[in-house]
């Protein structure tokens, strides 16, 4: 399939990296590798961008589009939340930039085949690494009634998780939900008239609920920014466009805790614990798409980037 990518927040991204032509950066969501272009087209003969992903589709286009800067890559087939463990094997100290593009990109998106979309059928699947073995088939047809309920309420923040999940119980009873158009079918039958009639897609949610616990999103943010912060050499920049306010929630607060200084109680006379920031933050507060963006790309709207540096 070929990978078609429009990169969200290009220019700010570029700009809030502050890329040094013989700097070591890495893009720890390559996709369709947009970002990592412009990256790469900044570096001279002694910078490095490492690219990763856990979609091997992703980084056999990415050899593609980075062909004329190919001396200057090294793309690695992983989850971002080893990105610690990637250097230390590449044999580097640490980053000088590091980018996260957060949640599906848009060739997923866009290939019905990978299931990813409420809008074209194909199997269930959603997958971001095809090798693991969780799909979107397992969650829909063997967790339990409860465990769906729970997911479509916390990561699709969902109101009408309880009916959704219910009804995706009665269905499978009779036979497994297979297809995604099928799933949407089961979604749509629980909600009133005045649900489907919103702007939204009624099934957004929800999709975007199994597909973040099928590849665990979450959980790989969080111990994500921990280690990409750990990574960064001194005077590094991490940024990190997020989609959805579950993922800003998460990047906001590790931000915020790294760049806390003392936490001991304010009415003790000399701090005792120690704690001295690691970063700041550039800016404090994210960074939103302009209009001509949005328009150019509807996909941007939700897109938030938040920025930090290495002291």
């Amino acid at each position: 399939m070929e990978f078609h990518h429009v990169s969200i927040l290009l220019k700010p991204c570029l700009a809030a990296l502050q890329i040094k032509p013989d700097g070591v950066y890495v893009d720890a969501t390559t996709g369709g590798a947009g970002h990592a272009l412009a990256i790469a087209q900044r570096l001279h003969a002694g910078g490095r961008l490492i690219c990763i992903d856990r979609d091997e589709e992703a980084l056999e286009h990415a050899k593609i589009r980075l062909g004329n800067v190919w001396q200057r890559v090294t793309t690695v087939k992983s989850d971002f939340r080893e990105i610690d463990q990637v250097l230390h094997t590449l044999g580097l100290a640490g980053a000088d930039g590091i980018l996260f593009d957060l949640g599906v990109s848009s060739p997923q998106l866009d290939h019905a085949e990978r299931g990813f979309s409420y809008m074209q059928d194909a199997p269930l699947d959603m997958r971001m690494d095809r090798a693991q073995k969780l799909t979107a088939y397992d969650v829909v047809n063997t967790w339990s009634r409860e465990d769906i309920r729970n997911i479509l309420f916390a990561y699709g923040e969902e109101r009408y998780a309880p009916l959704i999940a219910a009804a995706i119980e009665r269905e499978r009873q009779e036979k497994p939900i297979e297809t995604t158009l099928e799933l949407v079918e089961v979604i749509k039958s629980t909600m009133p008239g005045k649900a489907k009639r919103e702007k939204q897609h009624p099934a957004k949610r929800s999709f975007q609920a199994i597909r973040i616990a099928v590849n665990d999103e979450l959980g790989a943010v969080r111990e994500a920014m921990d280690k990409a912060i750990g990574c960064l050499n001194p005077g590094g920049r991490l940024a990190v466009i997020t989609f959805h306010s579950l993922e800003d929630r998460i990047v906001k607060n590790a931000f915020q805790q790294a760049a806390q200084g003392c936490t001991c109680p304010k009415d003790f006379p000399v701090c005792v614990c120690g704690k001295k920031p690691v970063v700041r933050l550039t800016p404090r507060r994210p960074i939103l798409p302009d209009e001509k963006e949005i328009k150019d790309n509807p996909r941007a709207r939700s897109a938030k980037l938040r920025v930090c540096e290495k002291i």
